[in-house]
C-alpha cells in the first residue's frame, strides 16, 4: 500500500485523539522520531523553542516515540510525561512507531521513499515538510535543530 502524500497518513496521539495529517495542509511540519533515554533527548528542548516561536506562523511538530533502538520508557503515557516535565514539550506526540524492518510505520517508508531511501539511523532523525507536504529536509540524529533552523524559518517565511 504506496501512499502518494503525506496527508494520507493518519496516527494516533498518546491521549488517544486522532491526528489526521490531512489537517496540517497549508502548514509547515517537523516529524521527529523520539526516545526519551537518548542522549540525543536534549534536542527536544531546541525543538520545542521553534515550534513555540513558529507555531503562530503555521510551524507544527509531531513527535513519533519509538522503542526500536531501546531507548524508550517502558509506556507510551510515562514517555509522554518524561517529554513535558524535562524538556518542556508540549506539541503533540503519538503512540509509538517502528521507523525501520518489517514492522515499519507506513508513514517511515514514505518519508525514506521522499528522501534518500535510507532506514532511520537513530533516534532524532528529523523531516521537515512544507505547506504543500512536500519533504524538503532530512536531517540526521546528530544534526541539532538550531543547525536547521534557518530551514524552518524560510519554510515558514517563503510559504505563506
Amino acid at each position: 500500500m504506496s501512499m502518494s502524500s503525506i496527508y494520507e497518513f493518519e496516527k494516533q496521539e498518546i491521549n488517544g485523539q486522532k491526528i489526521d495529517f490531512a489537517d496540517f495542509k497549508g502548514q509547515v511540519l517537523l516529524l521527529v522520531n523520539t526516545a526519551s533515554k537518548c542522549g540525543l533527548a536534549p534536542q527536544l528542548e531546541q525543538i520545542e523553542a521553534l515550534y513555540q516561536k513558529y507555531h503562530e506562523q503555521g510551524f507544527t511538530v509531531v513527535g513519533l516515540p519509538s522503542n526500536q533502538f531501546k531507548q524508550e520508557l517502558d509506556s507510551d503515557e510515562e514517555a509522554e510525561q518524561y517529554c513535558k516535565t524535562h524538556f518542556g514539550v508540549t506539541f503533540p506526540m503519538t503512540k509509538r512507531v517502528t521507523v525501520n524492518g518489517e514492522d515499519e510505520d507506513p508513514l517511515y517508508t514514505y518519508l525514506k521513499e521522499q528522501t534518500d531511501g535510507t532506514d532511520i539511523a537513530w533516534n532524532y532523525t528529523k523531516f521537515l515538510i512544507d505547506r504543500e507536504g512536500q519533504v524538503i529536509g532530512r536531517y540526521e540524529p546528530k544534526t541539532t535543530p538550531d543547525e536547521f533552523s534557518d530551514d524552518i524559518r524560510e519554510a515558514v517565511q517563503n510559504s505563506k
